[in-house]
């Protein structure tokens, strides 16, 4: 039991001046064994609003089942659609009580929250602990977030497209990829903007590169 499913995982958020771009790799591992080599950890949960998740596999589900009802709860009772900072703090307050739920396996997950709303295109960080913070520029979780960092930090520019921030945010993956065993499958990156959120397939990546 000590072995649970975890995503281990390199997670990349980029702010650019017309959208936000989440990347992911795609392994899970249990312990020293990898479990699955296409794992999804960036999900599209509502038409304005996706998430990359870090941390146990179980936890990370049932949290994006929970705030994908709370977000649809939300629009019904207030007849508006939340906002990126509503559904940011909705999370936050759901990551707070699982952490600390009585638990003799405690619940730990990380999401990167990026979203669009009628103020704009906003990317928020959600520690395991509940904690929300607004990001202006990028963001990076998860198991080889150090090395996804290093890339980050010397190549991003303020002002940058999303077809440039997709291109550094796979870069800054597979970096990773190259170091952390517990990231590593391939990439999946999902693009905001104003329009949509859509998912680049592996082939649009490629021609990106």
């Amino acid at each position: 039991m000590e072995e649970r499913l975890k995503t281990g995982t390199t997670t990349v958020g980029i702010v650019c001046k017309d959208g936000v771009v989440l990347a992911a790799d795609r392994r899970a591992t249990a312990g020293n064994m990898i479990v699955d080599k296409k794992a999804e950890k960036v999900h599209i949960i509502s038409d304005d609003f996706a998430v990359t998740i870090a941390g146990v596999v179980s936890d990370a589900q049932l949290l994006i089942k929970l705030i994908r009802a709370e977000l649809k709860l939300k629009e019904v009772r207030t007849a508006k659609r939340p906002t990126t900072k509503e559904a940011a703090n909705l999370l936050g307050g759901l990551l707070y009580s699982n952490l600390r739920r009585m638990s003799m396996f405690p619940g730990i997950a990380h999401f990167l929250l990026g979203g669009k709303d009628t103020e704009g295109i906003h990317l928020y960080d959600l520690f395991p602990d509940g904690s929300v913070t607004r990001i202006t520029d990028f963001v990076s979780s998860g198991s080889g977030s150090v090395f996804a960092y290093g890339v980050l930090e010397t190549q991003y520019k303020p002002g940058m497209s999303t077809v440039e921030a997709t291109k550094l945010a796979v870069k800054a993956v597979d970096t990773a990829l190259q170091r952390d065993s517990a990231s590593g499958n391939g990439v999946d990156v999902i693009v905001i903007d104003e329009k949509e959120i859509k998912r680049v397939i592996q082939k649009e990546i490629e021609a990106r590169l």
